[in-house]
C-alpha cells in the first residue's frame, strides 16, 4: 500500500495558554511552588500544666496531649529528633488557684516559667516562645485587668501584661509572644524589655490581627480559658474588620514588634495578605487554630478528605497568601512529611 502522507491538524491554539505540560509530574508540580514548606517555618503550640506528671489527650484536639513539665521533656525530645524548630508554650492552671490579676502567670514555679527552664536546658537549640496573656491565669477568664463594671482596664492590663511578658524572657524566653489584644501593649512589653536589659535579644511577636470568632472552642478546653462572663468582642477584632486589622498591624509595628501575626487563618487568608503586604519588611506568621485543626480532623474522619492532602492545601495556602511562619497542631505531622521522598501529595 503506498504510504499516506500525515499532516498535523489546523489548529486555533493560542500558544501561551497551553499550560498542562507544565505541571505534567510530581516533580514539575512541585516546581509551580513558588514558595515550599520547610520545618524551620513551624511552630509547634505546647499546653503544660500545673501538674507535672500529667499526660493527658485533649478530647476536642484529636492527637494532642496536654503536659506537665516532667512528661515535657521526653515528648519535645522525639520531635526535636525530627527536626522541630520552634515552640510556643500555653499555661493550664488546674490545681493554683486564680485570681482577678492574673498572679499565677509568671509564678516562678508555674507551669510556664518551669517549662521554659527545662526546655532551655535540655534543647538548647530549641526557639522558645511563649504566649503572654492573662485568660488563663484570671478568676474571671478575661485576656486583662477589670474595671469594676466587667470592662477592660486597659492600662493596669498592660503594664500586668509587660510584667508578664519580661518574667518569662528573664527565665529565658527567646520570643514573648502578647495575644492579649489590648492597646500598648507592645510598646510597655519592649520598654519593660530595656528597663530589664533583655531587649536586645528577646523576639516580640504580636498577635496583631486576632479576631473574635467561633474557633477557639478547643484551645478553650485545652487552657480552661474560657471568660466566666460575657466574651472578648470589645477586645478581639470583629470578623468583618480588615480595616481594624490594618490599623492592629500598623499600631504595633510603630510600637516595636519583631514580627506580626494573624489569627485565625483559613478564614482570613485577605489579612495574612494585607499583612504580607502591610507588613513587608516584618516576618508574618498565621496561626491554624485550635477549631481549624479539628475541623481538618472531623472532615478526614468522615473521609470526606484525605488529612495529609488537606493539611498540604491549607498550609500551602498560607504561604500563598504571604505568611513566612505557621503555628500549627500539624506540626509534627510535617515533621514527618516533609522527610518523605515525595512529601506533597500529588
Amino acid at each position: 500500500m503506498p504510504h499516506t502522507a500525515e499532516y498535523l491538524p489546523a489548529r486555533a491554539t493560542n500558544i501561551p495558554s497551553i499550560l498542562q505540560g507544565g505541571y505534567n509530574t510530581p516533580l514539575t508540580r512541585t516546581w509551580q511552588h513558588e514558595r515550599q514548606l520547610s520545618k524551620n517555618m513551624f511552630i509547634y503550640p505546647l499546653f503544660v500544666s500545673d501538674r507535672p506528671d500529667e499526660e493527658v489527650p485533649i478530647p476536642s484536639l484529636p492527637h494532642i496531649n496536654r503536659y506537665g513539665v516532667n512528661k515535657l521533656i521526653p515528648y519535645v525530645a522525639g520531635l526535636v529528633k525530627k527536626g522541630l524548630r520552634a515552640v510556643i508554650i500555653f499555661g493550664v492552671l488546674l490545681d493554683t488557684k486564680k485570681d482577678a490579676e492574673g498572679t499565677p502567670a509568671d509564678d516562678p514555679s508555674g507551669p510556664v516559667i518551669q517549662a521554659v527552664k527545662a526546655l532551655r536546658k535540655h534543647f538548647p537549640d530549641l526557639f522558645v516562645m511563649c504566649d503572654v496573656c492573662l485568660c488563663e491565669y484570671t478568676s474571671h477568664g478575661h485576656c486583662g485587668i477589670l474595671y469594676e463594671d466587667g470592662t477592660i482596664n486597659n492600662e493596669m492590663s498592660i503594664r500586668r501584661i509587660a510584667a508578664v511578658a519580661v518574667n518569662y524572657a528573664k527565665a529565658g524566653a527567646h520570643c514573648v509572644a502578647p495575644s492579649d489584644m489590648m492597646d500598648g501593649r507592645v510598646k510597655a512589653i519592649k520598654e519593660g524589655l530595656v528597663d530589664a536589659g533583655l531587649a536586645h535579644k528577646v523576639f516580640v511577636m504580636s498577635y496583631a490581627a486576632k479576631f473574635s470568632g467561633n474557633l477557639y472552642g478547643p484551645f478553650r478546653d485545652a487552657a480552661g480559658s474560657s471568660p466566666s462572663h460575657g466574651d472578648r468582642k470589645c477586645y478581639q477584632l470583629p470578623s468583618g474588620g480588615a480595616g481594624l486589622a490594618r490599623r492592629a498591624m500598623k499600631r504595633d509595628m510603630s510600637e516595636g514588634t519583631d514580627a506580626i501575626i494573624v489569627k485565625p487563618s483559613t478564614f482570613y487568608l485577605d489579612v495574612v495578605r494585607d499583612a504580607s503586604n502591610l507588613c513587608a519588611d516584618y516576618p508574618v506568621c498565621a496561626y491554624h487554630v485550635s477549631g481549624e485543626y479539628a475541623m481538618l480532623w472531623a472532615a478526614a474522619e468522615k473521609n470526606v478528605v484525605d488529612l495529609k492532602t488537606i493539611a498540604f492545601e491549607a498550609h500551602y495556602g498560607f504561604l500563598r497568601a504571604g505568611a513566612r511562619l505557621i503555628i500549627s497542631y500539624f506540626t509534627p505531622y510535617f515533621l514527618d512529611w516533609l522527610d518523605e521522598d515525595e512529601p506533597i501529595p500529588m
